[in-house]
């Protein structure tokens, strides 16, 4: 009877390449082609119901014609936000995910193929409203030059620090609905405490989209940015 051979069990070591890596590339690619034409991209994210196109609608409303801006919106399907963003005098391109699965989320890739429908010789900022979710956008880099995201009131004030990815990488906070807060139970200074908690230094815009009601900061910091690009390519 042979010995038994204690052989010692293989161990097999796979170096698997970043998942994100192919979307970071593309993502330098539009970062690069922006800056060459001299366009202030910015991505603007939020939970669904938020008020984020009407958020928009105020903001182009305000903007326009001073600052030539288009926007490319993001939406599992319909194309109900992108007409009301059309009323504005915007360019807008739809993306519809539910053509490649339903995405959550906007990635390089599709940002590149949706401005080559954009004259982007013709404007200066460029925003894309991305689609209605806390989570994975905050993990796709598009090429954008700075991230907001969408708060209201309505939703809790927890939000900062259940999903602090998303408010850990954005350069900015609008907190929504303002017009609201007589009629709810919403600690809106704890709100706040939680973005403070994640991100200390970032901005915080209370608004209302529906009455104009704090718009006027929110509006000047979106310009100064834009100058600033324009300033930058001079």
């Amino acid at each position: 009877m042979k010995p038994v051979e204690n052989k010692k069990p293989t161990r097999e070591i796979k170096v698997v390449r970043r998942v994100l890596a192919v979307n970071e590339r593309m993502a330098e690619q539009n970062r690069r082609r922006f800056a060459e034409k001299g366009v202030f991209v910015i991505n603007v994210m939020s939970s669904p119901g938020s008020g984020k196109t009407t958020t928009l609608q105020k903001t182009l409303g305000r903007l326009m014609p001073e600052v030539r801006a288009a926007v490319i919106v993001g939406d599992v399907s319909t194309t109900h936000d992108a007409d009301r963003l059309a009323v504005t005098g915007a360019p807008v391109v739809q993306v519809n995910t539910d053509a490649f699965g339903g995405d959550c989320h906007l990635a390089a890739h599709v940002i590149e193929k949706a401005a080559d429908d954009i004259d982007l010789d013709a404007i200066e900022l460029l925003i894309v409203e991305n689609v209605g979710n806390l989570v994975c956008p905050a993990e796709f880099d598009i090429g954008e030059d700075a991230r907001v995201v969408v708060l209201s009131v309505t939703e809790g004030e927890d939000k900062p620090v259940k999903y602090p990815t998303m408010f850990r990488t954005c350069d900015a906070a609008i907190l929504n609905k303002i017009d609201l807060l007589p009629h709810l139970d919403y600690d809106k200074d704890q709100a706040i405490a939680y973005i403070r908690q994640v991100n200390p230094a970032m901005p915080i815009f209370e608004i209302s989209a529906r009455t104009g009601a704090g718009m006027d900061a929110w509006i000047e910091w979106l310009k100064a940015k834009v100058s600033s690009k324009l300033n930058a390519r001079r």
